[in-house]
């Protein structure tokens, strides 16, 4: 594909956000929507979660690992048991709750808490161990074309790249462990999810700070939600905005208030522009 000639606002972009990395160790990235195309993670993860939790369901009941999965659900249904619509689960020491009313409300209760957008662990546990029986042979990890590039560039420089997804740390091993480009997991120094903290939430940033004993204004986080960029911004890490295929809309007002990217190439000032990202 052609190069294109850059834009005016690609031009502007990449003055205003060169300086970003300048002064970081640490780069933390957001998956949907910053490494990962936003499409597949609706088109392709949930569904399969959707259309095939009962299947999972009956293959691995007698597993421990199964059982310990729908245990943080039952307890996480009865901490939501005033929430609208929510599906309690039996406990399985219940005489009257047969194996598969046990199942049938636990599939009921997954897609419940999948409807409601809930990023909760219990429920992020049980799709990481779904998902890894499908990663590598029924499903592959998309990335962005720069993700890898840029990655290895980052690592060229010493600098540490790290994961922040609402997605298990097993999720996130699975992505990128089976991804289009291959496993891409030696790039990777480590990964945080939602046990370290709600990525809307400001204690969270610093909590990854002080877990990799840097000072906040020495991290950049990339991310696509402003409501993550924001929180982290005022833990003192450095942030900017993705602005992928896919990805949603963002206000004027968000605009202004945060540095925009197309790319990751756009951090380095001596990166050609290329029309393959």
């Amino acid at each position: 594909m052609s190069s294109s000639p850059p834009t005016k606002r690609h031009k502007e972009t990449k003055s205003a956000v060169s300086s970003l990395q300048n002064d970081a160790k640490i780069i933390l990235l957001d998956i949907e929507g910053t490494t990962t195309p936003i499409t597949f993670v609706a088109d392709v993860l949930f569904p399969y979660i959707r259309e095939n939790v009962a299947e999972y369901l009956d293959a691995h009941w007698d597993e421990e690992q199964c059982q310990q999965d729908i245990e943080a659900l039952r307890l996480q249904a009865e901490s939501d048991k005033e929430a609208d619509g929510v599906v309690s689960i039996p406990d399985a020491s219940d005489k009257e709750s047969d194996e598969e009313t046990i199942k049938e409300a636990v599939a009921k209760n997954v897609l419940w808490l999948m409807d409601a957008d809930r990023k909760v662990t219990a429920l992020k546990q049980l799709q990481g161990h779904m998902w890894q029986d499908a990663y590598g042979s029924k499903i592959k990890g998309e990335l962005f074309k720069d993700v890898v590039p840029c990655i290895k560039r980052w690592k060229e420089e010493e600098k540490d790249v790290y994961i922040y997804s609402s997605g298990s740390v097993q999720a996130q091993k699975l992505l990128f462990g089976n991804s289009v480009e291959g496993d891409i997991l030696p790039l990777l120094s480590g990964h945080y999810d939602t046990k370290i903290g709600a990525k809307v939430e400001k204690e969270s940033y610093t909590r990854i700070a002080d877990d990799l004993k840097v000072e906040p204004g020495e991290i950049l986080f990339l991310t696509d939600v402003t409501r993550e960029a924001r929180p982290a911004k005022e833990a003192g890490l450095k942030s900017a905005i993705l602005v992928r295929p896919g990805n949603k809309a963002l206000t004027d007002e968000e605009k202004k208030e945060f540095d925009l990217l197309e790319s990751f190439k756009e951090l380095w000032p001596d990166w050609e522009d290329k029309d393959d990202d």
